[in-house]
């Protein structure tokens, strides 16, 4: 089965995260993973204003995600940072480019889940993953999350994100915070439970 993770990220938070959900979805026997990352929607030069560049430059290789690749998938885990509690423009620009598919019903069965990262411990991961979940229940896509077998979710020794809507990191206000072994535990988790399900439903 086909496991695609599509991914936006600026400074490279939820790129080590795709890489841990990628992770941990390949080690699924029969799993064919592929990364992706979303088209950057900002000029050149903002982006360069903002510090993203160089970071940029280490998922340069990642081919950029089309509609195609969500169609061609039958489980897609998404990576977005959260925005004022909500997915980012750019992947935002992703999916309000899917109407094609939806008239088509082409995306109903496939798996879907989702990741976030935050730059502060309450800033908005989980409304950023509810809010995510009405696209794709919109396009009917059944609805994956990470479920509380997954026990690294309740750690209280640590700050640390994850939740049952999904993996998270805690970027902090400067973006200096890097994802946790903890976190990108639940990632891998993630990642492996999705593709689990989908070999359940596809093979």
């Amino acid at each position: 089965m086909k496991i695609h993770v599509i991914f936006y990220s600026m400074y490279g938070h939820i790129y080590k995260m795709a890489e841990a959900v990628a992770g941990g979805a390949g080690g699924v026997k029969g799993a064919e993973v592929k990364l992706f990352q979303v088209a950057e929607t900002l000029p050149d030069d903002l982006v360069s204003k903002l510090g993203g560049t160089e970071t940029k430059k280490k998922f340069a290789h990642i081919p950029v995600a089309t509609v195609d690749d969500l169609a061609a998938a039958d489980a897609v885990i998404f990576g977005t940072p959260t925005r004022f509690g909500m997915m980012c423009q750019q992947m935002r620009a992703f999916l309000d480019a899917t109407g094609g598919l939806w008239a088509k019903g082409a995306l109903i069965g496939k798996i879907g889940s989702v990741f976030t990262s935050s730059g502060t411990q309450h800033g908005g991961q989980e409304s950023t993953i509810l809010s995510f979940h009405t696209t794709l229940l919109h396009q009917g896509m059944v609805i994956v999350g990470v479920p509380y077998s997954e026990q690294r979710q309740m750690t209280v020794s640590e700050i640390s994100g994850g939740s049952p809507y999904g993996s998270s990191t805690i970027a902090g206000p400067d973006g200096s915070r890097q994802p946790t072994e903890n976190e990108l535990a639940i990632a891998k988790f993630q990642g492996k439970h999705v593709a689990e399900i989908a070999k359940r439903m596809f093979v």
